[in-house]
């Protein structure tokens, strides 16, 4: 017995790292992307504020399709093949991009299409990919291992925006791409290292509907998860229109060279990376609940400093404005993650989990279409205010529930 446990835990550790790089290599190139196909368009296309609006739009608009049933899809798949094979898809489309620049046929109608692809697979790659971290990470390390998932994240949006704008500088906007379909074949690879995950399986299986239903139910009808759930739609809809404006407003109201829109776009990463490394020790000492409203209300602070300012004072708005918002969003995200993986009973996750995906995240491609007309009529940094404003529902949502009377989230309810 002795000998077997100090192996089970060296094998879950290692299992974790295999995990962890799969899931940074993919990240950084998906940052690049984050400013390499925005530029494509802007650059290369001369895309329309409006037809920004569509290309953040359909990034996300797959939450809106298939998010909801996404959990009970992924319950029926094998979670590793799943995650493979979503990586997969994701570098096919991705690298279609440069070979299409290349060829001199590149529209602004492919670079939906290539949006919509990787939308649907990140959607399903997401719900598998979240339900197997619990699978290797031992209950009592997951704050821990999720506040150190979320600052991988957030270091792979300090670099990779940046390394982005380089790339873009000396390769070209749709070349700089292929530095995404590479990451994703490499996660693809590092994933098969890992060994397979059954899920939890009924003795008889309940009909699709059933299935959505219960998580639904369980999500609605619960008195922590649900405030928190709305609390990031009204998040992410703010996020929507900044996907959507930040470039726009970059590149035509501040006049920002492409190198310098990568490096104030990675601003975002050193606030997160700033939230993620002080969750945990603000956990500690305030506690989860109020750490969740606490950054609710920093993320509103950062909405409204993004737009002040014209010259070189407005680039630091932007920087700073990027770098608080991002804070107070992860340490949200963090504790509330944490919360869902921790609560929900174990066959149930995947339901939950693209529960909360399909209300808050379907958030984003309304705000970023929102956004697109908006900028068009009034201008981007009016546009930003403005959704600036709506972000003030993020904390009221949280503070008219009871999470403003808990110190920590309950183990259970």
């Amino acid at each position: 017995m002795t000998t077997d446990t100090p192996l089970r835990t060296d094998q879950r550790v290692r299992q974790f790292w295999t995990y962890w790089a799969a899931s940074t290599t993919s990240g950084l190139g998906s940052a690049v992307t984050a400013v390499a196909l925005p530029l494509t368009a802007v650059l290369v296309l001369h895309a329309s504020t409006f037809e920004m609006g569509l290309l953040a739009a359909a990034a996300y608009v797959a939450w809106l399709v298939i998010g909801l049933p996404a959990g009970a899809i992924v319950r029926q798949l094998p979670l590793r093949g799943t995650q493979i094979t979503t990586d997969l898809l994701r570098a096919a489309a991705i690298a279609t991009v440069p070979l299409a620049w290349w060829l001199d046929v590149l529209t602004i109608g492919q670079l939906l299409g290539v949006a919509l692809v990787i939308s649907f697979a990140d959607v399903l790659f997401f719900v598998a990919n979240a339900t197997f971290l619990p699978q290797v990470v031992a209950r009592e390390d997951l704050q821990a291992r999720n506040s150190l998932m979320s600052g991988t994240h957030a270091a792979t949006q300090l670099g990779g925006p940046s390394l982005g704008g380089v790339l873009v500088q000396l390769l070209g906007a749709a070349p700089a791409l292929f530095v995404d379909a590479a990451s994703y074949l490499g996660s693809a690879a590092l994933l098969g290292r890992l060994p397979a995950r059954e899920q939890p399986r009924e003795d008889r299986p309940q009909p699709m509907r059933d299935q959505i239903r219960e998580g639904w139910r369980f999500v609605v009808r619960h008195p922590v998860m649900n405030p928190c759930m709305w609390d990031a739609t009204a998040t992410n809809f703010v996020c929507g229109a900044q996907l959507a404006l930040f470039a726009v407003y970059l590149v035509r109201v501040l006049d920002a060279p492409a190198g310098l829109v990568g490096v104030l776009l990675a601003a975002e990463g050193i606030g997160s990376l700033a939230g993620a490394a002080a969750c945990p020790a603000i956990v500690r000492r305030i506690g989860s609940a109020r750490a969740c409203l606490a950054g609710s209300a920093v993320s509103v602070v950062g909405a409204f400093l993004i737009p002040v300012g014209t010259g070189w004072p407005a680039y630091v708005a932007f920087a700073l404005g990027n770098i608080v918002f991002a804070g107070g969003v992860v340490v949200l995200s963090t504790t509330t993650r944490t919360y869902r993986q921790i609560a929900t009973p174990p066959e149930l996750l995947s339901r939950v989990l693209a529960t909360v995906r399909f209300v808050s995240w379907g958030a984003i491609p309304v705000g970023g279409v929102l956004a697109g007309a908006l900028g068009a009529w009034l201008g981007a940094r009016e546009a930003l205010f403005v959704f600036a404003a709506v972000s003030v529902l993020s904390p009221l949502v949280l503070w008219l529930s009871p999470i403003r009377s808990l110190r920590d989230f309950p183990d259970a309810v």
